[in-house]
Order: structure tokens, then C-alpha cells, then sequence
């Protein structure tokens, strides 16, 4: 796989820490800077970190504690708007809570496909 020239940071966010391990190895192997969080209170702690510039969340709508992916979503949607996010879910979770979040629901499905991951941060990147 040819590396990325990337400049972009990108924040995974998953409970699962061998799934966010994984992607975040693949997306570093791509030449991406990446940041890892478990949850959806670690991931807003990391984008108000003054020392991290994040350009894109990747995360699953499913996460552990009070904030979901969803949530996330629209936190950084209303703090953080220069940010991107790509949401990733399975489909029962989608059916279930993404009927009124049309504009912001997933992206991408679970189990994930690392190259798809990939296109998708290149298209939100040349936006």
C-alpha cells in the first residue's frame, strides 16, 4: 500500500481496544498522525487538549460510558466544526438511532474495511 502525504490527525474512538488498536495502525501506516481514545469523554478531553490539533474523528456510534457516538458527533459539530467525523456503526445501532441524525449518521459499517476507511478520509480531506 503506498503511504499518504498526510497531515492530518485523526482521532480513533472505540471501546474496543483491538479494533482501535488495528485501524490505528492502519491509518498510521498510511502516513496518518493518529490519536486513540476509549471513550466518548476521553475523545472530548483529547479534541479540547490545547496541544492536539485533530482534524478528523473516525468513531463508533456505540461507545462505552454516557456519550455515544452520536453525541460525540454532535459535540464536535457544535465546538468543534472545522472537525470532521466519520461515524461507524453495525446495522441494528443505525436502524435504531440514526432516524433523526440523517445529515451526521454512519459512514461506514462494522466490521470495518481499512481501505474504504481510507477513502473516506481522503474525500473529507480534499472537501
Amino acid at each position: 500500500m503506498e503511504k499518504e502525504a498526510a497531515e492530518d490527525t485523526i482521532l480513533v474512538v472505540d471501546g474496543d481496544v483491538i479494533t482501535r488498536t488495528v485501524i490505528a495502525e492502519y491509518l498510521r501506516h498510511c502516513g496518518f498522525r493518529v490519536l486513540e481514545s476509549g471513550s466518548g469523554t476521553e475523545a472530548i478531553q483529547a479534541l479540547e487538549h490545547p496541544e492536539f490539533r485533530i482534524d478528523i474523528v473516525l468513531s463508533d456510534v456505540e461507545l462505552p460510558g454516557e456519550i455515544s457516538g452520536f453525541d460525540l458527533s454532535r459535540w464536535v459539530r457544535d465546538n468543534m466544526p472545522e472537525v470532521k467525523v466519520l461515524l461507524a456503526g453495525a446495522v441494528e445501532r443505525i436502524a435504531d438511532t440514526a432516524g433523526d441524525l440523517c445529515e451526521e449518521g454512519p459512514h461506514l459499517a462494522k466490521p470495518y474495511d481499512h481501505r474504504m476507511i481510507v477513502d473516506h478520509i481522503k474525500r473529507l480531506r480534499a472537501r
